[in-house]
């Protein structure tokens, strides 16, 4: 009994000199996280805040903390798929409900690239590792699935990273929000019109080039 209050007790204090740990490394700091937040032992929405943290500190490098939370993300997702190819149906089976793998398997059965890219660009509590179990134990192929996270993630990141250099930690407050299903679905549509406005934007610019 003793035992266990002593881990409870020091299990808060292990995670907090973790996270200063990660913190102060900066940028290099996604790389561990990125292998714990889409390894099989995620940690929601970490990520997205250490990408708010460092741009706000440093706006003008904003790209830069988009582009390495991305390659964090991916590498650990990339692991995670790894075993899973090599584990097989069994790995699913370990990892998830009969209810979930059902559900997740015949998603991905019928998206494929999608089911990898959507999940890697919405934020929690849109799931992502059974998506990445599932890639890896169906085989999936290598190049698409890191394109699909790739795409997903840096979206994501870059929208994160752009709009924290702009209003700083006020961005915060929004990922407590979004714990909740209508505070994801709000923000899923925002990245979603963001996605439109720069894609409408860059059509503009080549428009102007070409006519210049």
């Amino acid at each position: 009994m003793l035992k266990l209050q002593l881990i409870a007790a020091a299990t808060p204090t292990v995670a907090h000199s973790v996270r200063r740990w990660i913190y102060h490394l900066g940028a290099l700091g996604f790389i561990p996280l990125g292998l714990l937040d889409s390894s099989v032992i995620p940690i929601p929405g970490s990520m997205d805040v250490l990408t708010i943290v460092l741009a706000a500190r440093d706006a003008k490098l904003w790209p830069y903390y988009a582009v390495m939370a991305t390659i964090g993300s991916v590498l650990g997702a990339f692991v995670t798929y790894r075993l899973a190819r090599k584990g097989g149906e069994e790995t699913l089976e370990k990892r998830l409900s009969p209810k979930t793998m059902k559900k997740v398997t015949k998603i991905f059965a019928q998206r494929g690239f999608a089911a990898i890219a959507i999940p890697a660009l919405l934020p929690p509590p849109m799931p992502l590792v059974p998506f990445v179990l599932t890639a890896g134990a169906m085989h999936y192929s290598v190049k698409k699935f890191l394109a699909a996270m790739t795409l997903g993630r840096i979206v994501r990141y870059m929208i994160l990273a752009y709009l924290a250099a702009r209003y700083g930690r006020k961005m915060l407050p929004l990922l407590v929000k979004i714990g909740n299903p209508f505070g994801a679905i709000v923000l899923g549509v925002l990245v979603i019109a963001l996605v439109f406005y720069f894609v409408a934007l860059g059509n503009k610019k080549k428009k102007r080039v070409a006519k210049g």
